[in-house]
């Protein structure tokens, strides 16, 4: 139901409509990230330097497009301060933690090559209710990462060998993994985590507490646990399985971890 108020500004559920409207920020990175490409596709200039800022960008633009997912259905579930937050207008620089979503992940993925998740919105649990709900909230970011890998996936399939340079379809195919790896570190039970917040409101009241206690040191305990060569070499195993069952080859994002790192020559 959308209501008026004095000035002509519309509203719905209370909140003005400009809460929803994309920002300059976001439209910036989206135009970021298609000129790259379309940069990279046509081997125009500098093409390391071109899929460097095709994957940064379109990494950047999927870290909005996941914060997004956690928020607008914590909205549609009941939280309305998500909105008044900025969530909804995909801009990262409202995010609660800019350098734990923006600036390490990015670093992260020059350095090793690996999706890292990032914690970024306040979501008002109280606001919400049912169990359910809370999963949902906490599968929607991951699920985003999840349909961005079959979409890149899709697009490698489909468009590979009908145009365009081995550069940009390298750039698609890291994009891929990246996303493939964001997704199953997301879907892991670590406390703070968005894996570990899906099972949270479902925890008797004692184990409840004590995820409360160690989900602020979430990030901590995911890199001590890839810091652990054996559990590394499960999960990566794991990420290596997965995308060949999907048919992404290794060899063509490994050539796009090689071009974004520019600076190498």
């Amino acid at each position: 139901m959308a209501y008026d108020r004095p000035g002509g500004d519309s509203l719905l559920l209370g909140v003005p409509r400009a809460a929803f409207r994309p920002s300059p920020v976001f439209l910036a990175l989206v135009a970021l990230f298609v000129t790259t490409g379309v940069l990279a596709w046509n081997q125009v200039g500098n093409v390391r330097l071109a899929v460097f800022g095709f994957v940064v960008s379109g990494w950047l633009v999927s870290l909005c497009l996941h914060e997004y997912a956690h928020a607008i259905v914590a909205f549609r579930a009941g939280d309305r301060s998500v909105a008044h937050r900025g969530y909804l207008t995909l801009n990262p620089l409202k995010y609660s933690h800019p350098l734990l979503s923006i600036a390490l992940p990015v670093l992260v993925v020059l350095l090793g090559g690996i999706g890292l998740p990032g914690g970024a919105v306040w979501v008002d649990r109280h606001a919400i209710p049912g169990r359910l709900r809370h999963s949902l909230v906490s599968l929607a970011g991951p699920a985003t990462n999840v349909l961005f890998t079959l979409l890149l996936v899709l697009a490698l399939r489909v468009g590979t060998g009908t145009g365009g340079s081995i550069e940009f379809w390298a750039g698609v195919a890291l994009l891929a993994f990246l996303q493939l790896t964001a997704s199953l570190l997301n879907l892991l039970p670590v406390p703070g985590l968005d894996g570990g917040n899906m099972i949270q409101p479902w925890l008797n009241p004692q184990w409840r507490r004590m995820y409360d206690l160690f989900a602020p040191y979430g990030f901590i305990l995911l890199f001590a646990l890839l810091w652990n060569p054996r559990i590394s070499g499960w999960f990566f195993g794991a990420v290596f399985a997965v995308g060949d069952a999907l048919g992404l080859p290794s060899w063509l994002y490994a050539t796009g971890f090689d071009l974004i790192r520019f600076w190498r020559g």
